[in-house]
Formats: C-alpha cells, sequence, structure tokens
C-alpha cells in the first residue's frame, strides 16, 4: 500500500517524465515514436522511482530503453529542476518496458483468433500435478 506521499511524489515525477522523453525524442529525430509513463512506483523511502514506459514502436522499444538508462544522470538532473520546488530530494530512476498492453493485445488475438485455449486446452501447457 503506497502512502499519499509516495503517490504524490509519483504523481509528479509521471507527469514531467512524460514531457522530458517525448522532448528528447523529438530533439533526437526520432519522428513516429511514442513514448508513454503508464507508471511510476516509489519506494517507502523515497529513494528509488521505478518508471514503467511503453514505447511504440514496439520493435525499438529494447534499444530506446537502453539510450533512456544510459542518459539516467541527465533525465534525473532535468526533473529535479523541474520539480525542485515539490521534492526536497529526487529519487534515484529505475527504467523498465511495461509490455503489459502487447500482452493484452496477445490474449486478445488468441481469443478471437482460431488459436483459442478454451475451445481447445491441449494448446495450454500441461500442469505438472505435485
Amino acid at each position: 500500500m503506497e502512502t499519499p506521499r509516495q503517490q504524490k511524489i509519483a504523481s509528479v515525477i509521471q507527469k514531467d517524465m512524460v514531457d522530458v522523453l517525448q522532448r528528447a525524442a523529438t530533439d533526437g529525430g526520432l519522428k513516429g515514436v511514442l513514448i508513454s509513463v503508464t507508471k511510476v512506483k516509489v519506494t517507502v523511502d523515497l529513494s528509488i522511482a521505478k518508471v514503467y514506459l511503453s514505447i511504440f514502436p514496439n520493435t525499438k522499444a529494447p534499444e530506446l530503453l537502453e539510450g533512456i538508462r544510459s542518459n539516467e544522470p541527465l533525465i534525473k538532473h532535468e526533473i529535479a529542476q523541474r520539480t525542485k520546488n515539490q521534492l526536497r530530494r529526487m529519487p534515484n530512476l529505475n527504467f523498465y518496458l511495461d509490455d503489459s498492453l502487447e500482452y493484452i493485445d496477445k490474449i486478445e488475438k488468441s481469443l478471437k483468433g482460431s488459436e483459442n485455449p478454451i475451445d481447445n486446452p491441449d494448446l495450454l501447457d500441461k500442469r505438472k500435478k505435485s
């Protein structure tokens, strides 16, 4: 359960992170790339912020995530400048890919398609009985 303080810090970071990353993508000449911040979770001691990103198109996601991670100090500094009136200490940023939309899409495709595990249970891995 997150405290109200954790939620407040997470929302402040999320709002500014969207601006910073989208501007960096545009300035970097990445046209047609959409980076969205799906979730930010802040640890109880407020020292680490886990930032979950959804990157479209998916094919560019791994290389973009690597670039974002390598620029973490610059991103942290930019966010710290924007939030200096709201945060005393800027948490360290950890970036992760949020593939939940991709996962949901796969589930929808499998339910609509011929490979429906409900109709054909043989498609599912058999569980070992213990």
